[in-house]
């Protein structure tokens, strides 16, 4: 096939995509009971691939936080600058984690999804237990920074890549000669990338082959208004409210914005881990956005990590949900009071495994709800989770882009430019 009849790699991945879902739907129903489907298919090649492309993508992101942090921080001509580029990327992300969880709870008391719905007498659900935001912020500081690697603590890696970062700022000519070995390294890293993204369309065929050979779709009608009443506030959200965000403070066009965006949402939502999307989103943000290389390199690993957009719409519409299925009724300042605590929680969970249900757990046990009504919505949370890592990304980036317009480090010709960061189509 000539080169300009090549296939985008957007449309791969829509092609793989739907080609696992189909196939994944067809051997649930047709093959659903078969031992040598689970075992040679399901959770044997499908399961195979899916793990090499999401652990391959998370191979990259220690270094690439790490790496590219540095360079961008040492490249700074104003260490006072973190400090504004800090508050601005804390206070966008927890602004639109408040508007999404508002959303969320408007459109559940409109719709009422627990209407009608029977409580099943087996729904359990143990959280694990969260961090007080003492600790949470006592573990920011790495007391070893290579088991923080080791272990892929994001917010200890990113202090200390700030604070080395700052130190070769300052320390003049050795500064210079190390930042070299790290722009060439951050290089390295950023073609391994694009080499990586050629592996994409087998891996999110593998990955949603699995997925509904082992869900299908007979979960979700029994919870089908739960279901679809937090993916279209999902849609809302990433597609509408994110866009107008950045058109009204960066007053830049938001359907380029969307347009550019499509290759980091199908990641997010194939991988449903915004840690596994991040070399994507930081490449998207950096070379096809126009977001400074110092501003990026902050705000995506940042917004990684504590941006629950996503989590926050499925934690309104489910506070709801369950207390109309247990028929509690909530008052006006318990629902200020699950919006305040999952705004905070957003902050003060960032990194906890299974971090959703977790803030879910919290927000529950403080308007007195039962937090075993979490069990209900397990079962759909999955397929869930891939949109709501979509929005998250799609946050990520949109904060990353105002950041840098107000930090003036936003370069409009590329924002603009059709063809910026085309290399990741034409792999």
């Amino acid at each position: 096939m000539s080169d300009n009849k090549k296939l985008s790699l957007t449309t791969r991945i829509v092609i793989g995509m739907v080609a696992g879902i189909v196939l994944g739907m067809a051997l649930r129903y047709f093959a659903g009971d078969s031992a040598w489907v689970d075992s040679y298919l399901t959770n044997g090649l499908f399961n195979v691939i899916g793990q090499i492309f999401i652990t391959s993508l998370k191979m990259l992101v220690v270094p690439l936080v790490l790496v590219s942090l540095v360079v961008g921080t040492c490249s700074l001509s104003d260490p006072s600058k973190l400090g504004r580029l800090g508050g601005k990327a804390v206070g966008m992300y927890l602004i639109t984690t408040a508007i999404a969880i508002s959303i969320a709870i408007f459109s559940a008391i409109l719709i009422q999804p627990g209407s009608g719905v029977e409580r099943a007498s087996d729904a359990t659900f143990e959280p694990s237990e969260a961090p007080s935001l003492s600790q949470v912020i006592i573990d920011l500081f790495p007391d070893n920074p290579i088991t923080a690697m080791a272990e892929g603590n994001m917010l200890q890696i990113i202090v200390f890549a700030l604070l080395l970062g700052i130190a070769m700022a300052l320390v003049g000519k050795p500064g210079e000669r190390i930042k070299g070995l790290f722009e060439d390294f951050n290089e390295v890293i950023m073609k391994l990338v694009v080499i990586l993204m050629s592996i994409a369309p087998y891996g999110v065929f593998a990955l949603m082959a699995k997925l509904f050979t082992e869900t299908g779709l007979g979960m979700i009608s029994s919870l089908a208004k739960y279901f679809f009443l937090v993916l279209i506030v999902l849609l809302i959200h990433g597609f509408i409210i994110h866009p107008f965000l950045l058109g009204v403070l960066a007053r830049v066009k938001p359907g380029i914005f969307i347009r550019k965006m499509r290759d980091a949402q199908l990641f997010g939502f194939s991988t449903a881990s915004s840690n596994a999307t991040m070399p994507i989103t930081l490449e998207t943000v950096t070379k096809r956005l126009g977001v400074s290389n110092s501003v990026g390199s902050f705000t995506v690993p940042l917004g990684a990590t504590i941006n629950m957009d996503g989590t926050a719409i499925m934690q309104g519409v489910a506070t709801v949900f369950i207390a109309q299925v247990y028929g509690l009724d909530l008052s006006v300042a318990d629902y200020l009071m699950v919006i305040l605590t999952a705004t905070l929680a957003s902050v003060g969970t960032a990194g906890v495994p299974g971090v959703g249900l977790i803030m879910l757990a919290m927000v529950l046990q403080q308007v007195g709800l039962p937090v075993e009504g979490i069990g209900l919505i397990i079962g759909v949370d999955r397929l869930l989770d891939m949109t709501r890592t979509a929005v998250n990304v799609t946050g990520d980036a949109m904060v990353s882009c105002v950041v840098a317009k107000s930090e003036g480090d936003f370069d409009e010709e590329v924002f603009y430019d059709k063809e910026a960061g085309k290399k990741l189509e034409e792999l």
